[in-house]
């Protein structure tokens, strides 16, 4: 219900901004970082934080966020600037291309949308997107209003990811990649752990219910889960999918990319055999999600050395 009234007009939009805003210091803006972490991470995980002798690897993803804050890491989270990133050492070819960016959510009209699928989404949060087959069928005011708030939220509060407090709002449009056989591509998430690949989470019907598999770095399934609490993780594996012919070279971009953290997950696409990069994400499920059995999460927690 309250959701609605930011499509009420401009005084429900007003009305609901500022519930929104209200409910959002409560839940996140009153506490420290380490305090809001530690009551979070034990509600979501089960068990308590330990920021002083993290042992699991969700445990040393919330000590990451409070102790390795650097300014090159909002460049490579903010989806629009971390192009330049790519396009400079790795090159233009692994860029989903851009059809427009803006600054104003007003801008989000048919006429500045191309004649082909395209997705819009947010540079500086996560979610916020919508996909785009034909522009005619679109509800352009909806989305004009679903941006504005987007445009409006610091997503730092929301996990305490610093690399997100200093981004400049922006929209950005990119072509749609669909496969020759008309299909949105798997997302092949690479975890790099101290510089190494050590496993892929794999997104694989992203317009059903949308499974998730995990792979080794040889494309030996592993059987464990990394998913939101309370998620019927029973269901969350789907069919087993062939190892890309790309896998390699999505390997070693990842690496090479991973260099720069001690943890970081890098996302890539296959179409058709050509690789491109996806996004670079620093605290995989803002170190929240549970990875099941748990024992798992201290092998991972293990292999990572924050020293």
């Amino acid at each position: 219900m309250i959701e609605n009234l930011k499509y009420k007009g401009e005084i429900g939009y007003r009305l609901y901004r500022f519930i929104y805003r209200l409910y959002r210091y409560i839940k996140y803006n009153r506490f420290s970082d380490a305090k809001y972490l530690e009551s979070h991470f034990e509600k979501m995980q089960g068990y308590k934080l330990n920021l002083d002798n993290p042992q699991t690897l969700n445990e040393k993803i919330q000590w990451l966020k409070i102790n390795n804050r650097q300014d090159f890491h909002t460049q490579l989270a903010d989806k629009y600037e971390v192009r330049k990133y790519i396009s400079k050492e790795f090159g233009e070819k692994y860029l989903i291309p851009l059809e427009f960016t803006t600054t104003e959510y007003k801008d989000l009209v048919p006429s500045n949308m191309p004649k082909f699928p395209f997705i819009i989404k947010a540079n500086h949060d996560s979610g916020n997107y919508i996909i785009v087959k034909d522009k005619s069928k679109v509800n352009w005011k909806k989305v004009q209003t679903d941006f504005r708030c987007a445009l409006s939220n610091n997503y730092y509060w929301i996990e305490r990811e610093y690399q997100y407090f200093n981004i400049k709002p922006r929209i950005v449009v990119e072509k749609l990649l669909i496969t020759k056989d008309g299909k949105i591509p798997f997302d092949y998430k690479l975890n790099v752990i101290n510089g190494k690949v050590e496993f892929i989470y794999v997104s694989v019907d992203r317009e059903g219910e949308n499974k998730r598999n995990i792979y080794s770095r040889e494309w030996e399934p592993l059987y464990f889960t990394w998913a939101t609490k309370n998620k019927n993780i029973s269901n969350i594996r789907g069919s087993e999918i062939q190892r890309p012919d790309t896998l390699h070279e999505m390997i070693e971009l990842a690496e090479k990319m991973g260099q720069l953290f001690p943890y970081v997950r890098i996302d890539f696409y296959d179409v058709d055999g050509k690789v491109y990069f996806g996004e670079i994400t620093q605290h995989h499920g803002g170190g929240f999600d549970q990875i099941r059995p748990l024992e798992i999460d201290y092998k991972f927690g293990e292999l990572l050395n924050l020293k």
